[in-house]
């Protein structure tokens, strides 16, 4: 029997060939099914840091609701809110970049989660103690309360004996009420004609009535400044008008909380010694026959009045 050295060798080529093939053919299984392992894990790992992601935002935004409690607590308690609130922009910027995917390992956010737990637990411990010092403010107003109450009843007691005072003595109560208001007395007006003669009579001639001097004596008030004080004289006419001339030293002043015309007014650098004072005032036209009054007022008070008549 003769042996074939071409069938030999092609039989060799195909068994090689075969043993190639099914190599590849496990290494290829292999491959697949170490990728399709690789993927299932990567999977996994992304399934799991999602999970840890939305646990994460639940429990900042948990601590976010908490923050927001111990605000509106604080405030109603009267306590500094400050820090409270610098805490809770730090937790909104957390939040935020939580939000937006920065790569920020959750460990960190494990870390700070932990501090702000933590800042809670101080904080209420400062409300604990600001609902003590409250419950002691309470209870002190109570005791102010009813030690107002029995000060008021005893003002009213005092108030109503003041009034008897004050009824019985109208001219102490006029002081008080104005305190260091000046005061005016023996108020006269006397005529003066061209000449410079001076005039003291129970009615003036209108034709011998040039100019009229006023004089008066300001009271000692030792709750008065001695200071220069404005003296605001107004005439009033029998018609009770002011006799008035904004050309020769007229104005305006404020009586009441209410403006009003004056007819002339002087300087007067009180001494809180009983002065007296005198006041020449020129009219430039005639009196109209009647009876004129003179008021006096200083620092918004009316402080004196005078009359004098024309005939």
């Amino acid at each position: 029997m003769e042996n074939n050295p071409q069938k030999s060798r092609t039989s060799g080529a195909l068994l090689a060939a075969l043993i190639i093939m099914t190599g590849l053919a496990g290494v290829s299984s292999y491959l697949y099914f170490d990728q399709k392992k690789v993927s299932e894990n990567q999977e996994v790992t992304i399934a799991e840091r999602v999970e840890e992601l939305s646990t994460t935002r639940v429990k900042l935004d948990s601590i976010s609701t908490a923050l927001d409690a111990k605000i509106a607590e604080v405030q109603k308690l009267g306590g500094d809110v400050t820090e409270l609130e610098k805490v809770k922009a730090q937790l909104e910027a957390d939040k935020a970049a939580l939000r937006r995917g920065n790569r920020v390992s959750l460990a960190k956010y494990e870390a700070r989660i932990k501090q702000y737990e933590a800042f809670l637990v101080e904080k209420d411990t400062l409300i604990a103690e600001l609902q003590r010092e409250n419950v002691t403010l309470a209870t002190n107003n109570q005791v102010l309360n009813d030690e107002n109450t029995g000060l008021k009843t005893e003002r009213q007691r005092l108030t109503d004996s003041v009034t008897t005072v004050v009824s019985q003595n109208q001219e102490l109560s006029t002081k008080v009420n104005r305190a260091a208001a000046l005061k005016a007395q023996n108020v006269k007006v006397f005529a003066v004609n061209r000449k410079g003669k001076v005039s003291d009579d129970d009615a003036y001639k209108a034709k011998r009535l040039d100019k009229i001097k006023l004089v008066y004596t300001l009271l000692d008030n030792p709750l008065t400044k001695e200071e220069p004080k404005e003296v605001y004289v107004r005439v009033l006419d029998p018609s009770g008008a002011v006799v008035s001339d904004m050309a020769n030293g007229s104005g305006t002043f404020t009586v009441d909380g209410n403006e009003t015309i004056y007819t002339t007014k002087q300087t007067v650098n009180y001494n809180s010694n009983g002065q007296n004072v005198e006041l020449l005032y020129t009219r430039g036209i005639p009196y109209k026959p009647g009876k004129y009054t003179v008021e006096l007022f200083s620092e918004g008070y009316k402080i004196g009045a005078g009359e004098f008549a024309v005939r």
